[in-house]
């Protein structure tokens, strides 16, 4: 089992706090081992075992206990004396009303709470509005390069990690998929990942009838990876198919699609302006292994997958990413670190002097003094200006 130090080292210092600890993530990027990994932490610092309570309400077992009466009574039975209570509670969205429970828990118990979820809208709404100030909220991802890399030495000794980078580039980070090396088991797993993230997440939460549109949505989403995407352009392809259509019923597709955190949206974000802009966005997939399960060609595509990959590396670290709009074209991300920022260009390979002066040259309206990085697989070093060039390898393993 791989350690999520990257996630655990941002809770740690809330494990005793009143605040509530929301846990976001794509079904199965890893979070009911991380809720394991947290309880194996309380243990190890002395918290009694009858004092950490968890459920997991995708268990059966757990049922009766999704009507919010059952529990709140349920876990106040639980409680037995004034000490503190650790209350750990996986997929609360299939909880009904569980904006209200878990609000009366942090008000009239003596407790840390931790929840996870698989849609983005949790701390939407009512939650959101009672625990203003009262949380903090992490997403977790599949795995990053780096812990796949783990991974595969509690394997072995000897790795390639270059082989294993093209492995990770194929078939992405779901935790689970590696629990074999069969392909077609790998493929098996990932359509049962996507088929229940679309019936649980999409279809059922929002009463979808056209899964055909829906799919078709994905689709597109998939084969136009790293590009910028508006809702008339995938209006305008699926006229294209035959499929009639408006941008408004787009518009809530893809709002679906992003609230089940199968892609993430980012937005422009206009350097000179200062100021994010809510149109022409790109969307990223959580993993790339979903990739598996679609025959199109134009996915397969090195430069979109990099780009992917980046992209989930800077959320892992916990940035806010935003695609750049300079006066004279774009730059692929812009990192806001706390108030400091960082821009980076993603390529494949500086193969040629024209592709080097279109990597290199987008800064060239970017007048700031702001970090400015160029991320290729080049093993050979192209910085030049100021402008700091990386192999992408390097960067995805480089020490936090």
């Amino acid at each position: 089992m791989i350690k999520r130090e990257t996630y655990l080292k941002k809770l740690r210092d809330s494990y005793d706090s009143e605040l509530i600890k929301v846990i976001i993530g794509v079904r199965r990027a890893g979070k009911s081992v991380l809720m394991t990994q947290i309880i194996e932490e309380l243990k190890a610092k002395g918290i009694q075992e009858n004092h950490i309570i968890y459920m997991n309400f995708e268990d059966y077992d757990y049922i009766d206990f999704t009507e919010p009466k059952e529990f709140n009574a349920y876990i106040k039975k639980q409680i037995k004396d004034k000490e503190k209570y650790y209350l750990l509670f996986d997929e609360i969205q299939n909880v009904k009303e569980y904006e209200k429970v878990i609000n009366s828990f942090r008000a009239t118990l003596n407790v840390s709470i931790f929840i996870t979820g698989s849609n983005s809208k949790l701390l939407s709404g009512e939650l959101a509005t009672h625990l203003a100030g009262r949380y903090i909220s992490i997403k977790i991802s599949p795995f990053t390069f780096k812990e796949f890399l783990e991974l595969e030495k509690q394997k072995k000794e000897e790795i390639d990690i270059e082989k294993l980078f093209e492995k990770y580039l194929e078939w992405g980070g779901m935790p689970q998929i590696f629990n074999t090396d069969s392909e077609n088991e790998q493929k098996l797993y990932l359509r049962d990942l996507y088929n229940s993230a679309i019936l649980k997440d999409i279809v059922e939460r929002n009463k979808i009838k056209d899964i055909n549109l829906l799919n078709r949505v994905i689709q597109f989403l998939m084969e136009n990876i790293g590009g910028i995407i508006s809702s008339n352009s995938i209006v305008s392809y699926l006229k294209n198919e035959k499929i009639q259509t408006t941008p408004d019923t787009i518009l809530n597709y893809v709002e679906y699609i992003t609230n089940s955190l199968i892609f993430n949206k980012v937005n422009r974000y206009d350097i000179r302006g200062k100021n994010v802009m809510s149109t022409l966005e790109k969307y990223y997939l959580s993993d790339l292994g979903i990739l598996q399960l679609k025959k199109s060609p134009i996915e397969k595509k090195v430069g979109g997958r990099l780009e992917n990959i980046v992209y989930n590396e800077l959320i892992s670290r916990g940035y806010e990413v935003y695609i750049g709009k300079t006066d004279k074209g774009k730059i692929d991300f812009v990192i806001d670190d706390f108030g400091e920022r960082k821009y980076i260009q993603v390529a494949d390979y500086l193969s040629s002097d024209e592709v080097i002066k279109r990597e290199f040259g987008a800064y060239k309206s970017v007048e700031d003094n702001y970090p400015k990085y160029v991320l290729t697989m080049d093993k050979i070093d192209y910085s030049q200006n100021g402008i700091i060039h990386k192999n992408i390898i390097d960067f995805l393993l480089e020490n936090q």
